[in-house]
C-alpha cells in the first residue's frame, strides 16, 4: 500500500486509490488482493481529496453507526433516497449449524479447528453478533431516462431480510443475488463493455460530477411529497414471472477493522462511474469519514490511466501505465525503481550459494498504441510477423534477459521448444500475414496467430509472444491491441531495464521501415546445445547489434555488458604456459516432473538439480593438450579463433527427493585437468564446487552482496587438478549435444 502511494504521489496527483480482487490461484481458498491507481490523462482529478481515502494500516474505530450515516448520506448523493437502503446479515441457520458441529467442549470464540481461516470466521461472526448488521446495501444501477442518474429500487428475497452468503469476502461479493426475482435470460439486464475501438468524447469537468442530478434529493423517502402524491409502488413479481424491473446491482457499505469500505457496483460508462465517484467523495466529506473503494473498478477506458500493485509467487508485480516517448519511459522506469527502494524493496536476490539472481518477477515489455484502433500491430500485422520470425532466428533475445526457468514448459517458451512440426506451422502463418502496404480488419492478425502463438498446453499467456490483449474474439477486455513480451525479468538496475527497452524501440523501428523476411531457422537440438553457453549467446546477440548498427541505429554493445555478467556469472580461471581456462555459470532448461499428491490435489515439481557450466580456454595448442572434467574429456568446440575453444558441462549439483532420473549421484565438486597427452600428464587444472568446500551447509540466505560474493569465492579453487599419469579415455561427443558433455551418462570405456 506505501508503494501505491508513493507511486500516485509521483505520477498522478488527483489518482483514486483502488482495492480490489486479483488473481486466484488453485490450493488457496480466497483470491488474492489487488490495488491500483486510476488518474484521468485530461489532467483532472478523478478524486480531489486525499485525506478522504483511508489508510488501510489504521484502524479509526469506526463501527455500524458511522457505516449507517455514510450510507444515509450516500443515498441523498445519488438522488435516490434511502427508502431501499438495507441492513446485511450473516446468516444465521448456517453458523447456527456450524456451532451445533462443534465439540461439545469448545467455545466457538476459541476453538482449535484445524483450519485457522474457519477458525477466525467463527469467532469474528460470533463476537460481532449474529443478530447485528455487518453493513448496508443499496440497490443501485444507471438510471435509463436522461432526467435521472441513479435508480434504485426494493429487493423482493423470500423473508424480506438480506442474508449473506457466508464467507470472508467484502459484502459485496456475497450478496444473495440469487434468491432475487427470477427473471428469463432474454430479458436479464446483462452489462456489455464498451466497444474499444468506438470513438469517445472528453471527459465531463469535475465541477459538473459535484452537481445533483435534478431528481436528487429524499424524493423517494416513504413520506416524501412523491410518494404521498401516490406514486406506483414497485410489486413483488408473481409466480413464473419474469421480474424485468429488478435493480440488480448493489452498492455496499460495511466496517472491515475498523475502516469503513465502500463496494461500488459495475456499469458500463466510464461517466457513470465518474458520478458514482463524486457521489461518494461527497457523502464522505459531508460526515467527515475517510473510506477506502472496493469492488468494481472503473470501465475500461483509454481516458483513464492506470497502474496496478498486485502480488504474484514471492514477488510485488507492478504494472506501469503506457509510456509515450523516451523520456516518459526514462522517467516511468527511474522512478519505480527508486520508489521500490525507499519502501525497501529490492530488486535482486541472492541465492543460498551466493548466486546473484534477479526476483524471479517478469520484466515484460508490452506494445501498444493510445488506443487500439491506433496500435501498430493491428494496422501493421506484418510488424509482428518480423518480430516473432527475428526472435526465432536469434535465440539470444529469448535467453539473455530471461529467468532462471527457460524451456518448454516455463513461463515464456520458445515457439519451437516444444514441438517439432511448430516452425512448419509458422511458416504457414507467416505466408498468411498481409504485407504492409496491405489493409486488413483487425481480427485477422488475432485468427492468424492466436493458435501458433501457445504453449505447449495451448495457453496463449504462458507464450514468448502473448497476443491475449491483441484482439481476442473473448469481448472488449481483450481487444487492446497489446503485444506482451514475456521472455525478460527484472533487471537489478533501473539502466539495465532501460537499455533493454531501448533495444526493443530500436527493433520495431527498423521492422516498420524494413520488415523482416528472413525464414525461420530450425535449430534442433542445437537450440538446448549451443545457445545455452554464453559465448554463442555473446556471438548471436553480436549480430543482433551489428544488423541495428547497419540500419543506422547506434547501439554500443559494451552496454549490454551488465546484462552477460548478469546471467552468465563468472566462477573462477587458471592459468599455465600461455593457455587460460575461465568458467563461467551456463544455462539449463528444467524438466517438470510428474504429478505428484500435494496439497490441495496434485503438484508437478521442477528438476532444478541439474546445472551447466561453460568451460573456455585461450591459447590451447589442440594437438598437444586437452581438458578433462571429472577425467573425461570434454568436447571442445573452435570459435573461430586460433587457439579458443568452449565447451559446456551438465551435471547433477544435488540431490532432490523429486527429480529426473533419481538414481544418478550428485556430480560435483568438478575438477578439471589441462593434460599434455605427449607426455600423459596433467600440468594444471581448476576445482568447483556447489556449496562449500568443507560441507558446511549453509542455513539462511547472504545477507548482502559481500556475503555472497564470498560464498562464490569459496567454492572456486585454481589448483587442485588430478596428481600423477592421467590414463586418457576416448573422446566423448552426443551427436544431439555436440557441445555439451553430460555427467550423468555412463562414460565410454
Amino acid at each position: 500500500a506505501r508503494l501505491l502511494v508513493r507511486l500516485r504521489d509521483t505520477f498522478a496527483p488527483g489518482g483514486l486509490l483502488f482495492h480490489g480482487q486479483g488473481k486466484w490461484y488453485p490450493g488457496e481458498s480466497l483470491p488474492r488482493w489487488a490495488k491500483a491507481c486510476y488518474w484521468r490523462k485530461d489532467g483532472q482529478p478523478l478524486w480531489e481529496d486525499p485525506a478522504l481515502i483511508a489508510d488501510e494500516s489504521t484502524d479509526y474505530g469506526y463501527g455500524r453507526p458511522e457505516a449507517r450515516r455514510l450510507a444515509e448520506a450516500l443515498a441523498d448523493e445519488l438522488g435516490v433516497g434511502g427508502r431501499w437502503l438495507m441492513p446485511a446479515y450473516e446468516d444465521v441457520i448456517y453458523h447456527a449449524w456450524r456451532e451445533r458441529r462443534l465439540p461439545s467442549n469448545v467455545d466457538p470464540l476459541r476453538s482449535n479447528l484445524r483450519d485457522p481461516e474457519e477458525r477466525a470466521r467463527l469467532a469474528r461472526v460470533f463476537e460481532q453478533g449474529l443478530g447485528e448488521a455487518v453493513g448496508w446495501v443499496l440497490p443501485l444501477e444507471p438510471a435509463a431516462s436522461s432526467g435521472q442518474r441513479w435508480r434504485s429500487g426494493p429487493w423482493f428475497l423470500r423473508d424480506d431480510v438480506l442474508w449473506l452468503v457466508p464467507g470472508d469476502s467484502p459484502i459485496g461479493l456475497r450478496l444473495p443475488l440469487d434468491s432475487l426475482p427470477w427473471v428469463a435470460e432474454k430479458d436479464y439486464p446483462w452489462i456489455h463493455p464498451r466497444d474499444t475501438m468506438a470513438p469517445t468524447a472528453p471527459l465531463p469537468a469535475p465541477r459538473l460530477l459535484r452537481q445533483h442530478a435534478p431528481e436528487s434529493g429524499l424524493a423517494s423517502e416513504p413520506d416524501s411529497d412523491a410518494a404521498k402524491a401516490g406514486e406506483a409502488e414497485p410489486q413483488r413479481p408473481s409466480q413464473g414471472e419474469s421480474a424485468t424491473g429488478i435493480v440488480r446491482t448493489a452498492l455496499c457499505v460495511e466496517p472491515r477493522n475498523g475502516r469503513l469500505h465502500v463496494f461500488l457496483p459495475p456499469v458500463r460508462e466510464l461517466e457513470s462511474y465518474l458520478w458514482l465517484l463524486a457521489s461518494v467523495e461527497a457523502a464522505a466529506a459531508r460526515v467527515g469519514l475517510p473510506v477506502i473503494l472496493e469492488g468494481a473498478p472503473p470501465p475500461h477506458d483509454t481516458r483513464l490511466g492506470v497502474l496496478k500493485v498486485t502480488p504474484d509467487p514471492g514477488v510485488i508485480e507492478v504494472n506501469l501505465h503506457p509510456a509515450a516517448s523516451w523520456d516518459d519511459l526514462v522517467r516511468n522506469t527511474t522512478a519505480l525503481y527508486e520508489e521500490a527502494r525507499l519502501t525497501r524493496l529490492g530488486t535482486e536476490k541472492f541465492m543460498m550459494d551466493g548466486r546473484h539472481v534477479g526476483t524471479g518477477g517478469g520484466n515484460h515489455i508490452v506494445i501498444g498504441g493510445p488506443t487500439p484502433a491506433d496500435s501498430p500491430l493491428l494496422r501493421r500485422p506484418d510488424l509482428l510477423r518480423s518480430l516473432v520470425g527475428y526472435w526465432q532466428n536469434h535465440p539470444s533475445l529469448s535467453y539473455l534477459f530471461s529467468s532462471l526457468f527457460i524451456g518448454p514448459t516455463s513461463q515464456h517458451p520458445r515457439i519451437d521448444e516444444a514441438r517439432d512440426d511448430a516452425v512448419h506451422e509458422l511458416e504457414l502463418a507467416f505466408q498468411q500475414t498481409p504485407s504492409a502496404d496491405e489493409r486488413c480488419p483487425p481480427w485477422l492478425v488475432d485468427r492468424i496467430f492466436r493458435n501458433v502463438l501457445v504453449d505447449a498446453t495451448g495457453n496463449t499467456h504462458r507464450a514468448e509472444f502473448s497476443i491475449d490483449k491483441l484482439y481476442s474474439p473473448d469481448g472488449p477486455g481483450g481487444r487492446l491491441g497489446l503485444l506482451e513480451l514475456r521472455s525478460f525479468e527484472m533487471p537489478p538496475h533501473a539502466r539495465m531495464s532501460l537499455v533493454q527497452q531501448l533495444l526493443m524501440r530500436a527493433l520495431i523501428a527498423r521492422f516498420w521501415d524494413r520488415p523482416y523476411r528472413t525464414a525461420p531457422v530450425r535449430w534442433g537440438t542445437g537450440l538446448h546445445d549451443r545457445f545455452m553457453l554464453p559465448h554463442f549467446v555473446r556471438q548471436d546477440f553480436n549480430d543482433v547489434i551489428g544488423e541495428l548498427r547497419e540500419h543506422g541505429y547506434p547501439i554500443d554493445p559494451a552496454w549490454f555488458d551488465p546484462h552477460f555478467e548478469f546471467r552468465f556469472p563468472f566462477i573462477g580461471e587458471t592459468n599455465r604456459l600461455g593457455m587460460h581456462i575461465e568458467l563461467r555459470t551456463a544455462l539449463e532448461p528444467w524438466h517438470v516432473m510428474g504429478e505428484e499428491p500435494g496439497a490441495g490435489g496434485t503438484v508437478r515439481y521442477v528438476d532444478s538439480s541439474l546445472e551447466r557450466l561453460q568451460v573456455k580456454i585461450s591459447g590451447l595448442i589442440a594437438q598437444r593438450y586437452t581438458v578433462l572434467c571429472n577425467g573425461r574429456r570434454l568436447p571442445l568446440q573452435p570459435t573461430g579463433t586460433v587457439g579458443d575453444f568452449v565447451a559446456g558441462v551438465r551435471y547433477r549439483a544435488w540431490q532432490p527427493s523429486s527429480c529426473l532420473h533419481p538414481t544418478i549421484p550428485v556430480s560435483t565438486p568438478l575438477v578439471f585437468d589441462l593434460v599434455d597427452t605427449w607426455n600423459g600428464r596433467c600440468i594444471a587444472g581448476c576445482t568447483s564446487h556447489v556449496m562449500h568446500p568443507g560441507g558446511r551447509n549453509y542455513t539462511t540466505f547472504p545477507v548482502n552482496a559481500f556475503e555472497a560474493e564470498s560464498r562464490r569465492l569459496a567454492r572456486f579453487f585454481p589448483h587442485g587438478h588430478t596428481p600423477g599419469a592421467v590414463a586418457l579415455r576416448p573422446e566423448e561427443r552426443n551427436p544431439d549435444f555436440p557441445f555439451t558433455l553430460d555427467l550423468r551418462r555412463l562414460p565410454l570405456t
